[in-house]
Formats: structure tokens, sequence, C-alpha cells
């Protein structure tokens, strides 16, 4: 027997979505069937008769928050190297060149002979 796959089918299982939701509020009784789901963002709050599978407005109250990531976040520095590599830094500062008259009667000089 092959296993399949049915498209937008009923989903399986009754786990609560809002279970993981920071606006999710249960009252569980003695009972299993004794549990009442009730969502906090609306205005006013609502009681969910029946189980969540999607929302809108999920907010997973088990991932940290901004303030929580900024105090876990481990400050790093960038690292200074201490040797150089050769041929990209220069020792005497860069000057203009400008030609000398004396370079050009050593030219014409040496063109006359």
């Amino acid at each position: 027997m092959s296993k399949m796959n049915v498209k937008n089918g009923t989903p399986v299982g009754n786990t609560h979505l809002c279970d993981g939701c920071h606006w999710g509020q249960f009252i569980t009784g003695y009972r299993e069937s004794d549990r009442m789901a009730i969502c906090t963002n609306t205005s006013p709050n609502i009681v969910l008769p029946f189980t969540v599978y999607a929302c809108s407005h999920f907010s997973d109250k088990h991932k940290p928050d901004w303030e929580q990531m900024e105090k876990l976040a481990i400050d790093i520095r960038p690292v200074r190297v201490s040797k150089k590599t050769t041929g990209f830094s220069t020792k005497v500062p860069a000057r203009s060149t400008s030609i000398s008259e004396d370079v050009d009667n050593q030219d014409e000089a040496a063109i006359t002979r």
C-alpha cells in the first residue's frame, strides 16, 4: 500500500497554536476537555471555542524580543594585524614631481653630443 498525499486537507492533530503565542491565555480544568483559550490581542478579549490552526497576529513567545537579543549579543571588535602587507603602505609621504630645468639641460646636452 502506498502513501497518499492530500493537498489542502484537514490538519491532523489538536495542538493549539495559541500555546506558543504571547497573546494566548488558557484556563484548564481537571478533565482534558475542560480547557478554555482566550486571545488577549483582540479588543475585547475573545474566547476561542475551537483549536486554532493559523493566526494572522501570532507572536512566538519562545523567540527572544529585540531587547533580549541585544543583551545576548557578543560585541566583536576587528583584530589589528601587526604585520603589514608589503607594497601597500608608504613610509615617505607622496610628493608631486615637477620637471626641473637641470633635467631639461641634461637631456639637450645628451642629444647634441
